[in-house]
């Protein structure tokens, strides 16, 4: 078989846009790369100036290129008898055809491949499928990238790569990708074919790497027979070791493996601080700045608490981040270094983990929502099941639509058979949960800290004592996970899959079953599920109703552009409901009473099938549908408890936006403060909490800290340690603020034209002082789409780029990859990069924060906690709007400065940090970087300057750091 890998470069991506350039790989019979060949081609038109920044194609590279026509007369002998492969290929195979048709050729006929599909199945856990990013990930040079042959050549040598893979499979896994692409017509399933045939005419492969199991290959085997981490050890390793002892031991151990290791000061204080709280079992809030090496400064002293006394230690992060870089490189690192078998178990939510049996049953009956793009997804998890330990959907790029394919696949408890499943000894979820069980210290996140206390502690292993990390999220995450927060689609989900028309669901997949049993009773039961179906639908149709209905209430805010998140919010009173209430609350009762009826004659049917002999394998399918019922039960409760409106301390209320109507609705009952119940289900009950983050004080005190998370009472006692430790890093050589002093005030979250205007000149010059390399900060994306096409414009003739969140696609992982590959370029970012992004090194030169992160004082629990504190008598921009936005704005900061050799400037453009009273808190807060300002012109020359004069120790370490 052979192989045309084909990339054009062209005008653009119309119909009506040119080639400029060709690029053609050949893949011969013995699997290598036979040929390049590549030509420029005269196009009929000018090439557009982007065009040129992306490719480096100028109009003087085509001027004496040949036509298209004498292209075509090289390219047509290649592309015989070939099999075209392109990556995105029908773009490529568009621009093919027309070429072909405008020289007179007939078009091509033969089969078509796309290295896309093949990547995500063979490699489903990349986080990026663009040629650039795919060449460096499997290790292959691809030095000109978006140049025609330079591409042709990279998707030769990755479409050779995932042949390989697919290779390296066993033969059942290529008999079910076989079947699944079988009746989907696609060259795919052609190819997928030919090489299931041929396996099969081959003896029987290495059978012992592994699992096979109800027709799917799988990494790992049964879970029932993983041995604790006591028991694997055997004996008490710490029994004469006092901490001290073991930390020297791993610091040695560090030395040997890393040359470059140092010790921190900050670091040490750290682990004297958590081992004093774990052992004298008292909490601890302990503020750890950039640098301080906060990971290893909890794990070490939780692993050897937890070996020392044989009780189990509890991580918790916020994000799945931080889950994932503690699993992936700070426990292997420790595992290495500490001189004993210990165990640390990763353990997240459920609905992280797939149910074998749920997909199992998806890929038989082949219920596919959108057949082509389910199908690769399937196909793509098919493969995963040969290398996946965990299970984890973190584990894989599913693409935009994976979202609704994995909530078909998902554990979940209502749906879950326990032991009565077939896959019971393969599952994921148990397997983690045993894993957590049996393990010297377990990760987990905040979120499932709350699911397991509202599930009465039935979730995680028991642990007396907990680190928390990321702890500044913490009150916030416990509002929303002790309240309810309801979507639109929180009831439309359930019921679709329960019933979406007569062939597509789960009712009526079950009817289809019964209806083929020939019984009398299955007659019966599928007859009852026939009746289900028009009540199911009047549900659906007053939910929508209701939906519009509170949509319709909303204040449509004037100053509201499409497309933002969220513009329209709408707080409700229990003492001041809207007129139109009345109606929405007889909407409600109807939904409950259709709801409660319809749960119970389901619930009925199913426990009536479950007894019967008379219907074989419904099991599991009967499993799903109760558990679908349930999910209705408590959207019913939800949807009451919303709609009644009363309780006092709970803060109601909903929002949408302009772009998706009532179908963006979101509904929140929020407890006004946790600081009560955080009291009640951690600080009161457990031995030992340590709360960690780089930003937990503000003026140099935990005081708003204590207060906000119910730990007034443990310092009252005694009970509670405070500890902030200072970043190792030289902040005041390493950083520098500048401020503007006659910048113009902003009012409002929208610019005027005399703020837009001035703050786009700063940046650009800006940007071009530092040469891009810059990451602006907004508070609004509103304001953020203000700036970013006149910045766009006026760093177009600079090679600069501008990348835009929510401008230009992609989420924010991406963004961030592209900013740092990207020499020359400047960031746009709203909310959710104030924190969590890490751009260490010289792709981050320059922060530049537009305004003060203060959250909207309108929002409705920013509204109601000001409510309660003026009741104490208190002052709620001072003593709540202030310390939140001082947290944000010390996490902004905190990008700047990644690491010891990091050097930066930060840009404030909002002068109340000098102008105001309140502004010194601010400032205040940061770790001692140098500080000046002055007029905006002035600020371009001191830029230029500060980072002209690199003082010399940067320097060393830097030439040190490069040697390395």
């Amino acid at each position: 078989m052979k192989f045309a890998v084909l990339d054009f470069e062209t005008t653009g991506t119309q119909a009506t846009d040119d080639i400029i350039q060709v690029g053609l790989a050949i893949i011969d019979h013995d699997m290598t790369v036979s040929e390049v060949y590549s030509s420029m081609v005269k196009p009929g038109c000018k090439i557009p100036a982007f065009i040129t920044g992306l490719t480096g194609i100028s109009d003087a590279d085509v001027k004496d290129a040949p036509e298209l026509d004498d292209v075509m007369l090289d390219m047509i002998p290649l592309l015989e008898d070939a099999v075209l492969v392109g990556h995105n290929v029908g773009f490529d195979l568009g621009f093919l055809q027309r070429a072909l048709d405008r020289t007179g050729y007939l078009p091509f006929t033969g089969r078509v491949l796309d290295t896309m599909d093949l990547l995500r199945i063979f490699f489903p856990n990349l986080p990026s499928y663009q040629l650039s990013m795919v060449s460096s990930s499997l290790g292959f040079q691809h030095d000109r990238p978006h140049q025609a042959d330079s591409d042709a050549l990279a998707t030769a040598y990755v479409f050779l790569k995932c042949l390989e893979e697919l290779d390296g499979l066993p033969l059942i896994t290529v008999q079910r990708l076989s079947e699944l692409f079988d009746n989907q017509d696609s060259d795919l399933g052609w190819y997928f074919d030919g090489v299931r045939m041929q396996r099969e005419a081959q003896p029987v492969q290495d059978l012992d790497s592994h699992r096979f199991y109800r027709q799917l290959a799988l990494k790992v085997g049964d879970w029932i027979d993983i041995p604790s981490a006591a028991d694997e050890r055997g004996n008490m390793p710490l029994e004469d070791t006092s901490f001290e002892q073991f930390i020297e031991q791993v610091k040695d151990n560090l030395r040997h493996l890393l040359p470059d290791y140092e010790e921190r000061t900050a670091q040490n204080h750290m682990f004297d601080e958590v081992i004093r709280a774990l052992t004298d079992e008292k909490h601890l809030l302990i503020e750890a700045g950039t640098g301080t090496g906060k990971s290893l400064g909890y794990l070490l002293p939780s692993i050897y608490h937890s070996v020392k006394t044989n009780e189990r230690v509890m991580l918790s992060t916020h994000t799945i981040n931080l889950q994932e870089q503690l699993r992936e490189r700070d426990v292997p690192l420790l595992t290495k270094v500490i001189p004993f078998a210990f165990r640390a178990a990763v353990f997240k939510g459920r609905q992280h983990y797939l149910c074998l049996r749920k997909f199992e049953h998806k890929i038989n009956t082949k219920e596919f929502q959108s057949p082509k793009e389910d199908v690769l997804i399937a196909a793509q998890m098919i493969v995963w099941l040969t290398a996946t330990e965990t299970g984890d959907d973190e584990e894989l790029n599913m693409g935009n639509r994976g979202g609704d394919f994995w909530e078909t696949v998902a554990s979940d408890t209502d749906s879950c058979l326990g032991r009565a499943c077939p896959w019971f000894k393969q599952c994921y979820y148990h397997r983690a949960k045993h894993e957590a069980g049996a393990a010297d210290v377990v990760i987990t996140n905040h979120s499932k800290l709350f699911t397991d206390i509202k599930a009465g502690h039935q979730l995680l292993p028991g642990y007396e004592r907990l680190v928390i990390d990321e702890a500044h999220h913490l009150e916030d995450v416990a509002g929303k996970h002790l309240g309810m927060h309801m979507k639109y689609f929180t009831l439309v989900h359930p019921l679709l899959r329960l019933f979406k028309d007569s062939k597509n669901g789960q009712l009526a997949v079950l009817r289809q079953q019964l209806g083929s049993s020939g019984s009398e009773r299955a007659m019966e039961w599928a007859i009852a599920i026939d009746n289900l179906y028009p009540e199911l639908a009047d549900v659906k149709e007053d939910w929508d109703k209701l939906n519009e209905l509170l949509f319709a209430l909303l204040p449509q805010r004037s100053d509201a552009g499409p497309g933002e998140a969220a513009q329209f919010t709408l707080r409700l009173l229990p003492d001041k409901k809207p007129e139109e209430w009345a109606h929405i609350t007889e909407l409600e009762n109807r939904i409950h009473i259709a709801l409660s009826q319809i749960i119970r004659q389901g619930e009925h049917i199913m426990g009536k099938i479950k007894e019967s002999d008379d219907i074989v394998d419904t099991d599991g399918l009967v499993t799903d549908v109760t558990g679908l019922f349930k999910d209705l039960g408590s959207v019913r409760d939800d949807l009451r408890h919303f709609v009644k409106l009363d309780s006092t301390d709970t803060v109601y209320w909903y929002e949408a936006n302009a772009s998706y109507r009532s179908k963006s609705l979101q509904m929140y009952a929020v407890p006004v403060d946790v600081s009560e119940q955080l009291k009640e289900h951690f600080f009161d009950k457990k031995k030992s909490i340590i709360l960690t983050s780089a930003t937990l004080s503000i003026d140099k005190t935990f005081q708003y800290m204590i207060d906000q998370l119910g730990l007034k009472e443990a310092e009252q006692q005694g009970k509670l340690n405070t500890v902030m430790l200072e970043s190792p890093f030289n902040y005041r050589e390493q950083s520098l603020v500048l401020i503007p002093r006659d910048f113009p005030t902003l009012k409002g979250s929208v610019g005027d034209e005399h703020f837009v205007s001035m703050l786009v000149e700063s940046l650009a010059e800006s940007a071009q002082a530092t040469r891009g390399r810059m990451l602006v900060l907004f508070t609004s994306y509103r304001m953020l789409k203000q700036v970013y096409e006149p910045l766009k414009a006026k760093l177009s003739t600079s090679e600069i780029a501008v990348f835009g969140q929510g401008v230009d696609g992609g989420s924010r992982t991406k963004l961030t990859r592209r900013f740092q590959e990207h020499p020359a370029s400047v960031l746009l970012g709203t909310s959710s990069f104030w924190e969590g992004v890490d751009i260490p090194g010289e792709a981050l030169t320059c922060l530049a924060i537009v305004r003060l992160p203060f959250q909207p004082p309108n929002h409705p629990l920013v509204e109601a906690k000001s409510e309660r504190l003026k009741r104490e008598k208190k002052n709620p921009f001072m003593k709540l709007s202030v310390p939140q936005a001082v947290i944000r704005f010390k996490q902004g900061f905190g990008r700047l400065v990644r690491t010891a050799n990091d050097r930066g400037i930060v840009l404030i453009y909002d002068t109340r940090v000098i102008e105001s009273y309140y502004g010194r808190h601010f400032l205040y807060s940061l770790p001692g970087p140098k500080m000046e300002h002055m007029y905006t012109r002035q600020m371009i020359p001191r830029i230029a300057e500060w980072l002209s004069d690199r003082p010399q120790e940067t320097e060393a370490a830097n030439q040190e750091g490069e040697q390395a």
